[in-house]
Formats: C-alpha cells, structure tokens, sequence
C-alpha cells in the first residue's frame, strides 16, 4: 500500500516538472548580423558572451533553467543586459552587443540572439 503511495506521488512530481518546461521556439535561419536601428528598442542587449544552444555551458544553464529550445543552431546570448539604441556612453555595449527574440530570463540568458553592427 505505501508503495503504491509513493509511486503515486513520484508520478504526479514528474507531470507536474513536464507542464512547468518552458519551450522557445525560434526560427531558423538569422542573418550573420543586422543594424542596430533594425532591431527593436526592447530586444537590443549587450551580452557577455554568444554561444549556439548545442554547446554544452548553454545546455546546462538552459536544463538549470528547464528551457527546451525548438530549433539547431540557435544563438543564445549569456549574462545579458539592455543598451540603448545608440550604443554610446555608460550604457554602451563593450562585450556583443546583440538583437534577441526572447529576454525573459533576466538577463542570465537571452535566446534567438543575431549580432548586431553599432555604426555611428
């Protein structure tokens, strides 16, 4: 009887971890990089690093995350924080500055990223 118990409630944590997985769906295909004034204001951010999801340091962080990302070759943008449209001043970008679809994860990670060329 208290196995059945117990298997009930290891069943009913595991449902409940699989409806909790964030799934990103990104589309496939981004340019090499685009201009600044092409991406929206909200979207440009200054990363420290990019990696493409198949790497292992973006795995972990997205399975610590529980982010499943539909797609190959995603860039994805780590230790993220927003940059004015400018790129100039205190808030100017010194690591890779990037245009990224999904930065819901504050700013550990921004997800669907392609580089982007700050030109004055």
């Amino acid at each position: 009887m208290l196995s059945r118990i117990y298997t009930f409630f290891v069943l009913a944590i595991l449902a409940m971890l699989a409806a909790a997985t964030t799934t990103v769906t990104t589309s496939p295909g981004a340019p090499t990089s685009i201009p600044a004034n092409q991406c929206n204001g909200s979207n440009l951010q200054c990363c420290n690093s990019l990696e493409r999801s198949d790497g292992s340091l973006v795995g972990t962080l997205l399975g610590l995350l529980g982010v499943v990302i539909q797609g190959v070759e995603v860039l994805v943008g780590i230790n993220c924080s927003p940059i004015d449209i400018l790129g100039i001043g205190q808030n100017g970008c010194h690591s890779q500055p990037v245009c990224c679809q999904n930065n819901d994860f504050s700013g550990i990670i921004a997800i669907g990223c392609v580089p982007i060329n700050i030109n004055l």
